[in-house]
């Protein structure tokens, strides 16, 4: 089983800048990819980036390539969604998972954190 709890979100206008966390802990959260998704109202939970563990290896939808950047903390056992030049469209509640790193679809996923809102203003 793996925990993951989000914080960092919050109102930012147009763009600005946030970083969200991701704590994770559990026995087997290190075999993981740990992936970001975002949900607008009425729209379904879409991916957004994910880093492997095991050696930090990145992926990002194109949607928010050059914008947004994953890293991690291994000491903290913390990933972190540093998003840049934000923009209306990008306000959700963000989600972290932990998945098997070539697993990136929501419905297949079983470990969640609970969200957090990212409201961006124009």
């Amino acid at each position: 089983q793996v925990q993951l709890v989000e914080s960092g979100g919050g109102l930012v206008q147009a763009g600005g800048s946030l970083r969200l966390s991701c704590a994770a802990s559990g026995r087997t959260f290190r075999n993981y990819g740990l992936g970001w998704f975002r949900q607008a109202p009425g729209k379904e939970r879409e991916f957004v980036g994910t880093i492997r563990w095991s050696d930090g290896n990145t992926y990002y939808a194109d949607s928010v390539k050059g914008r947004f950047t994953i890293s991690r903390d291994n000491a903290k056992n913390t990933v972190y969604l540093q998003m840049n030049s934000l923009k209306p469209e990008d306000t959700a509640v963000y989600y972290c998972a932990a998945h098997p790193p070539e697993i990136r679809i929501a419905t297949l996923i079983n470990y969640w954190g609970q969200g957090t809102q990212v409201t961006v203003s124009s």
